[in-house]
């Protein structure tokens, strides 16, 4: 059976979709209906009318996403529309749900667009800003760019709840991670670090200004579109990549990438050559995150020189996976009642994904990965005293202290940061309680 035969069967059979509603509470008996219903449910709607803030409390607000979407940026598939966006959707929802036991609900949204079927910013914040009280949180996706900036700053600002766009953050927060570990194993320091960056759009340049909150210096940041080198001289630049208009003469990736410690592909296959990567600094790392096609393929990069290579593919070492971030970091900011997800909580959560691939594997740990990941446990990798290694800079999606020990830097952060509305006094006590609510669900 092929993948498309497989596929389209996984999401018919035995019931259309990916998700159904779950009843938390017994409706058996006519008692139980008088208190699912009417008369019983006026007594919390008028509780909550008196004092709002106990909505949390008898509501599922504070375990509730919304996964909101336009359809204009839909993986690398582009301006599909919402409905066609809907089983991405779905899947993040499943994703929310496995890894942190968040209930997540997918709402692609139509009639946001303008006359060339491109969101309108303004239509599409007006239309999510509305969904305030029955959601925690807000993950925006798959919307398109340079949209998709206004949209979550203007969210940010109008809404009392996090709203995180995760095609912008959630890769960086994971790239970040995997970088600090790369640096570490080959002694280099993020600010004398020359980046180049192939792919100016929501993820490359959210990737871009978040490793610069890390450390990493603007001056030492190349950034190429489908146009070239985004340099001064360019009149044709969004005001985002505008902000990365560099004085140089470079006009091509091949020039880019001369002497530069690390390149980040978020754009299209093939476009690194290992001649190119030749030309890099000594022992260069390299994300060729292009799906399902990378930028280089590891083996071509590695035996041109690169260091660390890392993709956006399960079937090679140092997986940029998005879900290694957004479960846990929505768990940490819903279980505070945070009110946004801020650079703090984002910095936090990539320190918490290096800390854990350079930390080592117990052994009850060890078994679940060998499970998920046979290949990578007949090569050793989970055995050393320490896995930290140029084949393993970033967690595995499937440890199971991933979301745990993210959640709990997240929600630390949040409190310190002043966002948080409920305060965590005992954060080693949380990080065991939120691993036992995963173990338990699973």
């Amino acid at each position: 059976m092929d993948l498309k035969e497989s596929a389209l069967r996984y999401h018919a059979e035995p019931i259309p979709g990916k998700i159904a509603l779950e009843v938390t509470k017994s409706c058996a008996t006519a008692e139980e209906l008088a208190l699912a219903y009417t008369p019983g449910v006026a007594k919390p709607c008028l509780e909550i009318a008196e004092k709002p803030e106990t909505v949390w409390q008898y509501t599922a607000k504070g375990n509730m996403v919304a996964v909101v979407s336009d359809g204009t940026a839909v993986l690398g598939l582009g301006n599909i529309g919402p409905a066609a966006g809907i089983p991405v959707m779905e899947g993040k929802c499943v994703l929310f749900k496995h890894f942190a036991d968040i209930d997540a609900m997918p709402l692609c949204l139509e009639k946001v667009f303008d006359a060339k079927q491109r969101t309108d910013a303004d239509k599409l914040i007006a239309a999510v800003e509305t969904l305030g009280p029955c959601f925690g949180g807000i993950n925006l996706e798959d919307i398109g760019s340079p949209a998709c900036f206004r949209v979550e700053q203007e969210l940010k600002k109008r809404m009392s709840i996090p709203v995180f766009h995760d095609d912008q953050h959630g890769t960086a927060i994971i790239s970040l991670a995997a970088i600090i570990n790369a640096l570490r194993i080959l002694g280099k320091k993020i600010e004398d670090c020359r980046f180049v960056v192939n792919g100016a759009g929501a993820a490359g340049i959210s990737c871009s200004e978040f490793y610069i909150t890390g450390g990493a210096r603007r001056e030492n940041f190349l950034m190429c579109d489908s146009k070239g080198v985004i340099h001064e001289g360019r009149t044709d630049l969004s005001a985002e990549k505008r902000n990365f208009a560099a004085k140089t003469q470079c006009r091509t990736l091949a020039e880019a990438v001369r002497g530069a410690d690390v390149f980040l592909g978020l754009s299209k296959p093939g476009c690194l050559t290992a001649d190119m990567v030749r030309t890099m600094a000594k022992d260069p790392i390299i994300f060729a995150m292009a799906n399902p096609t990378p930028e280089i393929f590891p083996d071509e990069a590695l035996a041109a020189g690169a260091a660390v290579v890392g993709t956006g593919r399960t079937d090679f070492p140092n997986q940029i996976n998005n879900v290694l971030g957004f479960p846990g970091i929505f768990r940490g900011a819903l279980d505070v009642r945070a009110k946004d997800i801020n650079e703090a909580m984002k910095l936090a959560a990539a320190h918490a994904l290096a800390e854990l691939a350079d930390s080592p594997i117990p052994a009850e740990i060890r078994s679940v990965l060998a499970k998920a990941y046979p290949a990578d446990e007949a090569s050793g990798m989970f055995a050393r005293a320490n896995p930290l290694g140029k084949d393993y800079v970033i967690p595995k999606p499937f440890d199971p202290r991933v979301v745990p020990h993210v959640a709990r830097k997240v929600a630390e952060a949040a409190m310190l940061s002043s966002v948080a509305s409920i305060q965590i006094d005992d954060l080693d006590a949380y990080e065991k309680s939120v691993a036992e609510r995963i173990a338990k669900h699973r």
